[in-house]
């Protein structure tokens, strides 16, 4: 008669192999939703930390994917002036490059109906040592009073008026504390005046930075009393500009206590140096 044989007896790591493959699962399944569900606070923080909290989205509300927040500027750690937008910014983050799938982008629309006819459309990659960010075409409307939040000067200039920044073609490229700039970006300031002086308005004027091997910036006056000018680049990642500023002699006095604020006088003039 034919021995028969006994029944194989299952492996301790067959037994347990269903398990691990449960709890792999279970942990895959967590992380996908804690990516998906990642709520607004942490990008807040993350935005923070890398302005030096010169930047903050205050009060954030829903994910890092979908949500919104009060923009503020401030003059840093430590420092107590800050200024925000009259409405919260929104934002949409969505991966790859303006819907595409470029790999390693984020593309995101912001939004603030206060200051922005369209949404404004922004690619980003993370790079080792930087980013590379790209704008698309926008422009947005800026209260003047939210520079007052960066801190010295702007705390004791109070500048108020309208900022329209236009953008075209813009890519900022950070690499390893090296600045380079495709496309330009204009930021026109119409109608300003500071609580440094009685006359209101003293002026509009109109910054251009111009991309390329090394970028540059001007400084013009569109028109008024209180005559800007003046030009300057970026060397790594450090702006170095000269500029001048005068006032009409009609309006010497009224613009005198400004003048020996916003630069070192010398004579009726006073000399505004960055870097």
């Amino acid at each position: 008669m034919a021995r028969s044989r006994p029944l194989s007896q299952p492996t301790p790591h067959a037994a347990v192999k269903p398990w691990r493959w449960a709890l792999g699962g279970g942990g895959l399944g967590l992380l996908l939703a804690v990516l998906l569900f990642a709520p607004a606070s942490w990008l807040a923080a993350a935005v923070e930390r890398a302005s030096a909290a010169q930047v903050r989205l205050a009060d954030p509300r829903g994910t890092v994917w979908d949500g919104s927040a009060q923009l503020v500027l401030s003059g840093g750690i430590g420092s107590r002036d800050q200024a925000a937008l009259p409405d919260r910014l929104t934002w949409r983050i969505r991966p790859g490059a303006d819907g595409g799938s470029a790999g390693g982008w984020l593309s995101a629309r912001l939004q603030a109906l206060c200051c922005m006819a369209q949404p404004w459309r922004v690619a980003a990659r993370p790079q080792w040592g930087g980013a590379v960010v790209t704008l698309a075409d926008g422009q947005a409307r800026l209260p003047a009073l939210l520079l007052a939040g960066l801190g010295t000067p702007w705390n004791t200039l109070q500048p108020e008026g309208e900022l329209t920044l236009s953008t075209q073609s813009l890519v900022i490229d950070l690499n390893a504390g090296r600045l380079v700039l495709g496309g330009q970006a204009v930021l026109e300031a119409m109608a300003v005046s500071s609580r440094l002086s009685t006359l209101k308005p003293m002026g509009s004027y109109r910054v251009t930075v111009a991309g390329g091997s090394t970028p540059t910036l001007k400084l013009e006056t569109i028109e008024g009393a209180l005559q800007l000018s003046g030009s300057g680049q970026w060397v790594g990642s450090r702006l170095r500009f000269d500029g001048v500023a005068t006032a009409a002699p009609a309006f010497a006095d009224a613009l005198s206590n400004l003048l020996n604020i916003i630069g070192r006088r010398d004579g009726v003039r006073s000399l505004i140096k960055v870097g």
